[in-house]
């Protein structure tokens, strides 16, 4: 899907010529099309999968009809809709129906495009990952008459992982990147509160990549829910730490990915879940990470604030020194000049430099 066609129906057949001149500009190839019928007439004459781009009012029952039976026969197809942030209801219910792979607002040119990019890399993961666990089993048989595929295996699980980390992170496009970084941030921490095995370090660096992989059995429609969540359904996102560490036995687990996975969100005061573990009974890898996170997570963009800078990230993670960080990771975090954790981020999240390139056509009204 690296070279997958982009078709476009907005709610006029200007915004769609906007778009698709928008994204011939960026290298993709993109074509406007006139009708619903055009579009799923063009979707299904396709000899690789398509992409569809459909504004939210050129949306009939019909067409829905028609994109659920394209859907079926031609499942690689991905089709994102176009949704104004105060009419985001009928988007999400074409998420939850399973018709919809992603929403993108109509007015956010860089949602758009992070929308495209987000569903190429999705596919191109899928099969990779899907081609990865088919060799995996294969290795497995054989370890232990050939050394040789025993190295292969491990190569092979460490890609699975990876790739498995970038498939969650494609799984919303406001925090892509995140488990890179965050592990970047970890290892660094982590060195500064004195581990210095190098099999630890990349055990730290794995746990970090997975520590949302829970996530997977988390609905869509609870994930990207652009609303504050109810009481029920936050309840089903605490368990991702649980369901995550259970998922990652199942392949291959070692203490620190483990103890990452089920206890980032443990608080050093113990108000944290799923154990309300607290202070020194939190693996240290655990508490690392939940600093790394947290600073990730101030200074990155979400759909509910714009991102912060790194001098503010540091007095919200001061404020909480002993309450929800181990001040001995807060004091090794502050050792370090700020200047040097911006640069992990502009070093890991490539995307981000590219992105900006665009800032003026984001920002057309």
């Amino acid at each position: 899907m690296e070279n997958a066609r982009v078709f476009v129906i907005a709610e006029d057949r200007q915004g769609s010529e906007r778009i698709t001149e928008f994204l011939n500009g960026l290298g993709f190839e993109a074509k406007a099309v006139g009708s619903s019928a055009e579009l799923v007439f063009q979707l299904s004459g396709q000899n690789k999968p398509g992409i569809a781009i459909a504004g939210l009012n050129s949306i009939t029952e019909e067409f829905v009809g028609e994109l659920r039976r394209l859907k079926k026969t031609c499942p690689e197809t991905s089709i994102i809709i176009l949704s104004k942030s105060n009419k985001a209801s009928p988007a999400i219910s074409l998420l939850k129906r399973g018709i919809a792979d992603q929403v993108a607002s109509a007015d956010h040119w860089g949602s758009i495009l992070s929308a495209v990019m987000s569903e190429i890399a999705k596919r191109k993961l899928a099969a990779e990952n899907a081609s990865n666990i088919n060799h995996l089993k294969k290795l497995k048989l054989d370890q232990s008459k050939n050394r040789r595929k025993a190295v292969e295996l491990e190569e092979i699980y460490n890609a699975t992982l990876e790739n498995l980390m970038t498939a969650m992170d494609m799984r919303d496009v406001e925090t892509f990147g995140h488990s890179l970084t965050v592990a970047k941030y970890t290892q660094t921490l982590a060195r500064l509160v004195g581990i210095s095995d190098s099999a630890v370090l990349d055990n730290i660096r794995k746990g970090s990549l997975l520590h949302d992989v829970g996530k997977i059995a988390i609905p869509d429609s609870i994930l990207k829910k652009p609303s504050r969540l109810s009481a029920s359904e936050w309840e089903k996102v605490k368990l991702h730490p649980v369901l995550g560490y259970g998922l990652i036995r199942e392949i291959k687990m070692v203490k620190e990915v483990g103890n990452i996975i089920l206890y980032h969100h443990e608080r050093y005061d113990g108000t944290g879940y799923p154990r309300g573990l607290k202070k020194d009974s939190i693996p240290l890898e655990a508490r690392v990470f939940a600093l790394a996170d947290a600073l990730d997570a101030i200074t990155s963009h979400r759909p509910y604030r714009k991102e912060r800078d790194f001098k503010t990230a540091k007095k919200g993670i001061l404020e909480n020194r002993g309450t929800q960080f181990d001040p001995q990771v807060v004091d090794a975090f502050c050792s370090v000049r700020l200047e040097e954790w911006e640069k992990i981020r502009y070093e890991t999240t490539q995307i981000l430099p590219a992105l900006e390139n665009f800032s003026e056509i984001y920002n057309r009204p």
